[in-house]
């Protein structure tokens, strides 16, 4: 194995480095973006109208850190987006990597639609559905700010990173990895693991926050599957090169393997 182990260590060493930059940079983000925490708990907090309690010395402060790892986030997102790019890049042809800038693009406009559609109709819909819940028993609403903040942060990162499916699903179709018949084909098993995946990542695994989750998730495959006929690679890239040089699994030319 001597000939694979320096290729192997390489490839681990250049992943070890975009990991490094990327978290510096998330670091450096979540630093910079506590300085504006009051005004990011303002912005999260317009869902609900009364003012938000602290139990805890340390729960306002730890309130603000979550705010800010959002914050921090969304700040580092063209660094994450770029390192990411140019660990897939060498698995693309020369014309596909022309498309580098409009994917960043597409991808920092897709984690931010997630974020706008989690704070304007996820997060307002289940404050009032819970809140409305308790008030109709006569309960008077006094929400703790740590777990308001950790509640919403929770969703927006997860909506965020949830609307990258379309566009990850596309270019895994792109370099040949899965392709449209293959996520099409697996539709039922999709659907599965987005409710399994709902009741583990929503904060309090109700059915009705269970199907707020889902129901998006499942809707972006759906987009994520006709990304992939539209752009996705037409034949496999294994495929093609056999099919050039006239050979085929079957060992005759001209048939494919059903």
């Amino acid at each position: 194995m001597p000939g694979i182990l320096p290729p192997l260590a390489r490839h681990l060493s250049t992943v070890k480095r975009r990991l490094i930059i990327i978290g510096v940079t998330v670091l450096a983000s979540i630093v910079l973006a506590f300085a504006y925490a009051p005004d990011l708990v303002a912005w999260l907090k317009r869902p609900f109208k009364d003012d938000l309690i602290f139990y805890g010395p340390t729960e306002a402060l730890f309130a603000s850190i979550k705010v800010s790892v959002l914050a921090g986030v969304v700040l580092s997102l063209p660094v994450i987006l770029y390192q990411c790019w140019k660990f897939i890049e060498p698995a693309l042809l020369p014309k596909e990597q022309r498309w580098a800038v409009p994917l960043f693009g597409l991808a920092v406009g897709l984690f931010v639609l997630g974020l706008v559609f989690g704070n304007l109709v996820i997060v307002p819909l289940v404050i009032q559905f819970f809140v409305g819940f308790g008030m109709d028993r006569e309960l008077t609403p006094q929400l703790a700010v740590g777990t308001y903040i950790d509640f919403n942060v929770k969703f927006l990162l997860i909506f965020g990173l949830a609307f990258e499916l379309p566009l990850v699903l596309t270019l895994l179709s792109r370099i040949g990895v899965v392709s449209a018949s293959v996520l099409a084909r697996y539709r039922k098993h999709a659907v599965m693991v987005a409710l399994i995946l709902s009741a583990v990542v929503t904060p309090d695994a109700t059915l009705f926050t269970m199907l707020l989750m889902a129901i998006p998730l499942m809707v972006l495959y759906e987009i994520g599957i006709w990304g992939a006929r539209l752009f996705g690679r037409r034949t496999p890239a294994g495929q093609q090169d056999m099919d050039l040089e006239g050979i085929t699994p079957m060992g005759t030319a001209g048939h494919r393997v059903r």
